[in-house]
């Protein structure tokens, strides 16, 4: 083949044999799994057995509570692994499939490997940033009469640091892992049936959902465990449990490191080599969409891993993390004013939450099975109605076993039917989630009016689609933040007359109902982080599919799912900007208390008529517009090199477009993995540097103006209105980018024209426009929301 090339006398690409690349130069293993694999079995086995017996033993002297939730983590592994089997044992199809999926796989790991190695890399600097501020800082009043030095916090705090960073970066390669191996066998299947190529993508996406959620779970769970044995938590002159919860933040702080940069990276390389591969390939070149010809098809594929499942698997563990340690640090200060006798159910509440969402959401997967003689060629099912009926199940079981959640661990002497207003407020969470699904399916899905309206719109020019878009994108945001305001006002007034009340009479549940609803919310978020994952395999299946010139028909199944693909995308982001809004709302309010405790005053609400806090705000605000206008300029630049080198590619191999010349795919890889590196650095630094440095330059102005709690004052402010105006932006973001996408798909199906027609090419230039939007710019903002909330937490000591 390379002398045939070599001498030019290829005949018609079709009739020679299909040989892809290998992107790498050897096969990549990491250390951790090259270490254990150089273990003999027996030996593995027994340590894992101490491994468990360890972390167990360690449950056992914490609670009891605390072994259920360890037991059903370690159930969900094994039923990963039952998932990963199931998946691995599909065939992968001919060569030439095989070929192309190795070619992806290799790209993805590489680009991995590197990228979170620049990451870590940052995150050792970060712990070390960390572990000198907690030297010279203050201690609170529990912390010193529980004899925790400010050495003993700081170590803690950077521990807790590394130790979240590193499982989001576990959660992440989890999350890429399984996508580079399903893709071609959700490929293979598609040649069969499309309920069974449906049902490889939803499995693999489950084990990638039950490991992170599992992950997030269990990492919190160990980590409270260990030092409340540890620093013997609730013994005379020791540490109150209640308190103990505030030692976790580090934890949150490193997921939410790990998930910016991954976002940032993983979305910059994503969508710089779609852009850069549409506008050349489909608006130039005319070829189909993932067509062999276009030098950039593996790096757009490569991408869909390294962006839509790395960086989503870290994002998500992310949320959980935040939200469940928030809801902690709430349920112990709740417990603590209303003198609760066992306040270790309140604690631990969001643990046993998450623990039932991995029992739910693993039997709302599995009840998802193919059928037999259904999907076949040519009969292609709904898979978006599949997908429902699966969520409805878990959604279902989700009210059931949040219920029985409520009365076991939040029922109290104090207050007989508190439990129930939480059981409502969990209600409230729930329907949150589903209503925020169906809105955003409602704008992104092309069944529905808005995006057959901006597919229309597509007929009459480049111009009227990207204003209809946008237009789409701004009316989005409407619905959600409605939505968002009735939940947090509903769920803050039932736990507020839940009968609780502190020792002067004065109701304490409010902030609580609000922390149940946003566990609510999320407690079904292993079934959605599926139904993300199974976009990007999806997609890569359809890539697949399109390079290995498989059938017609086959390719029809591929598209189909790949449209559905991007509305569970679309609807998985618009769930998580949802849950990042009540899930910065606790953040805010476990800040608020952080700050008292440390500066042994009141601090209970922020006055935005004082001009330094009103500027604090219009910082806040200002952030958001300046990080998501780096992040989508860093896909522009990024894009236009890949751009310029496809069609050098093409005007200097022009056998390509014949199939007589091979593309050169190594080198658009290479152009997008070295620029996405080095574009996420400055939005991802801004993110981090700003309110550190804006709290500490106010809390040296109030400290020359006698005003001490200024910095933190300015701070709040800056997180209160960067958090507003992230949610709008994010989905504005998400919404105006999967309707573009999809308004394309619409297209593409034989409407308004079809592939090549005039309005087709305006269709893509909305799509290329929308790329950034909802892959880079949108995912990175709620990142960056709950990042803002817990390097705030975790800062708070500088700005005092």
């Amino acid at each position: 083949m390379d002398d045939a090339m070599e001498s030019g006398n290829l005949g018609p690409y079709q009739d020679r044999p299909r040989i892809f690349p290998n992107m790498r130069t050897k096969p990549y293993t990491p250390l951790i799994f090259r270490v254990i694999k150089r273990i003999n079995v027996r030996i593995l086995f027994v340590l894992l057995l101490l491994g468990l017996g360890a972390i167990f033993y360690i449950g056992a002297s914490t609670s009891p509570i605390i072994v259920f939730v360890f037991s059903v983590c370690i159930i969900s592994f094994v039923l990963s692994m039952y998932l990963t089997k199931w998946v691995l044992a599909k065939d992968e199809g001919p060569p030439e499939m095989v070929q192309i999926s190795d070619a992806i796989r290799d790209g993805a790991e590489g680009f991995f490997r590197t990228q979170y190695g620049t990451i870590s890399k940052m995150a050792v600097l970060l712990a070390v940033i960390i572990l000198s501020i907690y030297m010279f800082r203050s201690t609170t009043p529990q912390q010193e009469s529980s004899g925790l030095g400010r050495s003993m916090s700081a170590y803690v705090t950077v521990v807790s640091f590394l130790l979240g960073a590193l499982c989001s970066g576990i959660a992440g390669y989890v999350g890429m892992w399984v996508s580079v191996r399903a893709n071609v066998r959700v490929s293979s299947a598609a040649r069969r049936s499309a309920r069974e190529a449906l049902q490889i993508a939803v499995r693999a996406g489950g084990f990638s959902a039950m490991v992170v959620v599992g992950l997030a779970v269990i990492g919190v769970a160990v980590l409270y465990s260990t030092l409340y044995v540890w620093l013997e938590v609730d013994s005379p002159g020791s540490m109150k449990v209640t308190d103990l919860p505030l030692l976790l933040v580090g934890y949150g702080f490193g997921a939410s490191f790990v998930a910016l940069f991954a976002q940032l990276g993983g979305g910059i390389y994503t969508k710089a080599a779609d852009v850069g591969a549409d506008l050349v390939g489909k608006v130039e070149q005319g070829i189909p969409e993932d067509d062999p010809r276009n030098p950039a098809v593996i790096a757009d594929l490569v991408g869909d891993n390294v962006g839509d499942c790395a960086a989503r698997g870290a994002d998500l563990f992310e949320s959980i993390a935040a939200e469940i340690i928030s809801a902690m640090i709430l349920g112990g200060t709740m417990a603590q004013r209303c003198k609760i006798e066992d306040p270790s159910g309140f604690i631990l509440f969001p643990l046993v939450v998450h623990s039932f969402d991995l029992v739910v959401s693993s039997v709302g997967i599995l009840s998802i099975r193919s059928k037999r003689d259904a999907g076949a060629i040519g009969v292609v099912e709904d898979p978006m109605l599949i997908l429902q009926k699966g969520y409805s199940v878990t959604i279902v079981l989700a009210v059931i076993t949040f219920g029985l959640s409520t009365r076991w661990m939040l029922y109290t002497e104090q207050a007989p039917l508190a439990w129930l207003n939480f059981a409502l407020c969990g209600l409230v969470g729930i329907l949150t989630a589903y209503v925020f699904v169906w809105i955003t399916k409602y704008y992104t899905d092309y069944k529905h009016e808005p995006v057959r309206t901006l597919a229309l719109s597509s007929s009459t020019g480049h111009g009227t689609n990207i204003i209809a878009g946008i237009s789409l994108g701004l009316e989005s945001t409407a619905l959600p933040v409605l939505v968002i305001s009735v939940s947090v006002i509903s769920a803050f007034w039932l736990g507020h007359t839940s009968g609780l009340v502190d020792e002067a009479g004065n109701s304490t549940g409010g902030l609580f109902g609000t922390a149940v609803a946003t566990m609510g919310m999320l407690s079904t978020a292993a079934y959605v982080l599926t139904m993300d994952m199974f976009g990007p395999i999806a997609d890569n299946a359809g890539g697949i599919v399109e390079m290995s010139q498989q059938p017609e028909s086959v390719r029809e199944i591929t598209d189909v799912l790949d449209a559905v693909g991007n509305t569970t995308k679309a609807t998985t982001k618009g769930f998580a900007i949802g849950s990042a809004a009540l899930a910065s709302f606790l953040l805010f309010s476990a800040y608020m208390d952080e700050v008292a405790a440390f500066s042994h005053a009141a601090f209970k609400q922020v006055d935005i008529a004082i001009p330094e806090v009103f500027v604090g705000g219009l910082l806040g605000s200002m952030l958001i517009f300046l990080f998501s206008a780096w992040a989508c300029s860093a896909v522009g630049r990024t894009a236009q090199e890949v751009v310029n080198e496809v069609r050098r590619q093409f005007i200097e191999r022009p056998g390509i477009m014949d199939y007589k010349e091979k593309p050169d795919y190594g080198r658009c890889v290479s152009i997008v993995a070295s620029a996405s590196l080095r574009e996420m650095i400055k939005p991802g630094a801004l993110a981090i540097v700003s309110p550190i440095v804006v709290g500490f330059v106010f809390r040296m102005v109030g400290y020359y103006t006698g005003h001490p709690l200024l910095g933190a004052k300015v701070v709040a402010a800056m997180l209160m209105f960067a958090t507003v105006s992230g949610i709008l932006m994010a989905l504005f973001l998400n919404t105006a980018g999967g309707a573009w996408d999809n308004a394309k798909k619409y297209i593409e199906t034989g409407a308004l024209g079809g592939k090549g027609s005039d309005c087709h090419k305006a269709a893509v230039t909305g799509d290329t426009v929308g790329d950034p939007f909802k892959d880079t710019a949108g995912p990175s903002l709620h990142v960056l929301i709950k990042m803002l909330a817990t390097i705030t937490l975790v800062m708070a000591p500088v700005f005092l």
